[in-house]
């Protein structure tokens, strides 16, 4: 995979390639990437982006001219063009995945108070981390290509991730490790008991469990079994 971003602020990304897991994977050659600072393409004598909005209104808006250009001098045919905008499609593990298995991608990020409507119309997704506004789509950035690269083939142990929040639709069960008691809390007695079958229930209960506390929207989706249900049911207040 290739990841391409357009930004005003190339050296906000470099904690990202220069730190931890993302570190490795670069090292090993299983990711290439490229920041373009796209101030470099404008045509503005004085080196300007943005301007004041057609039909007033506070704040900048970033013109169309500059990102167009660096965007045409590195899309291919292989390439998928993301713009960071708080209207887009909201971001999600399903989401990572699939853009996990592009071939390339092109994030467009944002600033200032916003940039020209007729960018829209050449990227092929409009992405948002929430409802919320951001000062720059970097942060959002850094997020997003996080989330995707640790999904690529190398970069960690398959295993490691699928059983993340949100990977089958829930979310993760609790995790424990040494010692097996602390401040008398003590690990559950069936991840102790070595066996694997009971392990796997417990972990999937408590995953509907925590599911269910915590993000009960997702159990809308997910394809609840009738043992699944009547676990749910056991969680209800007695009356």
């Amino acid at each position: 995979m290739k990841i391409s971003i357009l930004t005003l602020f190339p050296e906000y990304f470099e904690p990202l390639w220069n730190t931890s897991i993302i570190k490795r994977a670069k090292e090993k050659d299983l990711f290439e990437y490229e920041v373009i600072d796209f101030r470099k393409f404008t045509q503005e004598k004085h080196g300007h982006v943005d301007d004041t909005p057609y039909g007033g209104g506070a704040g900048m808006v970033l013109m169309c001219q500059p990102i167009l250009d660096a965007l045409k001098s590195i899309r291919t045919e292989d390439s998928t063009v993301i713009l960071l905008t708080p209207q887009g499609q909201t971001f999600n593990q399903s989401r990572a995945k699939e853009l996990s298995l592009k071939d390339h991608l092109i994030f467009i990020c944002g600033h200032y108070e916003g940039f020209d409507e007729r960018i829209r119309d050449y990227v092929d997704i409009q992405m948002s981390l929430g409802d919320f506004v951001l000062t720059g789509g970097e942060s959002a950035c850094v997020v997003m290509c996080d989330a995707i690269l640790r999904l690529l083939p190398g970069v960690i142990r398959q295993d490691s991730w699928q059983d993340d929040s949100f990977s089958n639709g829930l979310l993760e069960y609790p995790q424990y490790t040494k010692p097996v008691e602390y401040d008398g809390k003590r690990v559950p007695d069936v991840l102790l008991s070595g066996h694997h079958a009971n392990i796997a229930k417990w972990r999937h209960q408590k995953a509907l469990e925590n599911t269910y506390y915590h993000r009960k929207d997702l159990l809308n989706e997910y394809p609840l079994t009738k043992e699944d249900k009547d676990f749910l049911d056991s969680l209800l207040p007695k009356e």
